[in-house]
């Protein structure tokens, strides 16, 4: 059996981690010492990994603790998702291997390569590593534009030359997809995407290569917030609607880095008390009140919205585990 602190050195996690595992009733461990040290045994390191795989999932601990007493908890079913994951990767990996295996042929052949070719190798080698750490490209398949991110574009792109409008049921349904995938791609983790979009932002060759252009993204972000405030407005009274307009044309930008912000602090003390989280609360309550404005109600119907819509949860990164965070702390 393992004692705590060497629980976290061999799985490259925090004993502050795994004390608040405990404290939540997400991993117990099986046994204590004499002396009161938490121990885990073989069930407790099994039961850990199968915690750690679906938070690599972007599933929040909140849902972790049920979906583990699921039927489809096994651990055979985690590691086949786990497996799934890594062959996505090397199918990305492999598209930068065929170009490099095309280049090598063609200089073993006395050819010379065309500028092309060397600037798209050095753009997939190097342009990623000013933004990612290596592991965090290798759960990324929108980095390398696979196969499935190269379909979705090419129907993006169709749907914006035919002159379709954001508002319509189908480009709606398209930006749904758009964001669920990207969604998984970024393991819902808020700081991959706001990453992700400022690469995309200042550099011309990941927009290239990526096939998206400033008028596709445009087009994907207003079917998007179509989409949303179309089910705010089952439970949101008008003059509420008019604000959330507002709020979304002029500041929506802002949440990802708060949330991103609030894992960060959650990940560093799961504490409510300290300062830190006292002030991310108040950033959220003025942003909070910046989109959903002060009628008396406001803030219930927006909840009412968000428990009865689901597809308002969609791209959503803002999870249950951080709303009671920062309602603590406020």
């Amino acid at each position: 059996m393992l004692k705590v602190g060497e629980l976290a050195s061999r799985s490259g996690l925090t004993v502050r981690t795994l004390h608040h595992y405990d404290s939540i009733g997400l991993l117990t461990p099986s046994a204590r010492s004499d002396a009161g040290y938490r121990l885990y045994n073989r069930n407790d390191i099994a039961r850990l990994h199968q915690i750690q795989a679906l938070r690599r999932f972007g599933m929040a601990l909140a849902d972790i603790a049920a979906f583990l007493d699921s039927p489809d908890a096994s651990p055979a079913a985690i590691i086949g998702r786990q497996i799934a994951a890594l062959d996505r990767q090397i199918a990305d990996a492999a598209i930068l291997r065929t170009q490099l295996a095309q280049m090598q042929q063609q200089l073993q052949r006395g050819e010379e390569p065309e500028l092309s070719a060397w600037l798209n190798t050095l753009e997939l080698m190097n342009m990623h590593d000013k933004y990612f750490t290596k592991e965090e490209q290798q759960r990324m398949p929108i980095l390398n534009r696979g196969a499935e991110w190269s379909a979705r574009a090419a129907e993006l792109r169709q749907m914006v030359e035919s002159g379709i409008a954001p508002v319509s049921p189908a480009a709606q349904a398209l930006a749904a997809r758009w964001m669920t995938a990207l969604q998984q791609d970024t393991g819902n983790d808020p700081a991959l995407a706001a990453r992700l979009d400022v690469m995309w932002s200042n550099e011309q060759a990941v927009r290239e290569h990526s096939g998206i252009t400033p008028e596709m993204r445009q087009f994907l972000t207003l079917a998007n917030v179509e989409s949303k405030l179309a089910l705010y407005a089952k439970h949101m009274r008008p003059e509420e609607m008019d604000v959330m307009r507002r709020h979304f044309r002029t500041r929506s930008g802002e949440w990802t880095g708060l949330i991103a912000e609030v894992r960060a602090q959650m990940e560093a003390d799961p504490s409510p008390a300290t300062p830190a989280a006292k002030a991310l609360a108040s950033r959220w309550l003025e942003l909070l009140t910046d989109m959903i404005g002060k009628e008396p109600g406001a803030r219930e119907r927006f909840r009412t919205a968000l428990e009865s819509e689901p597809e308002l949860q969609t791209g959503r990164m803002m999870t249950e585990e951080m709303l009671d965070y920062l309602r603590q702390a406020a």
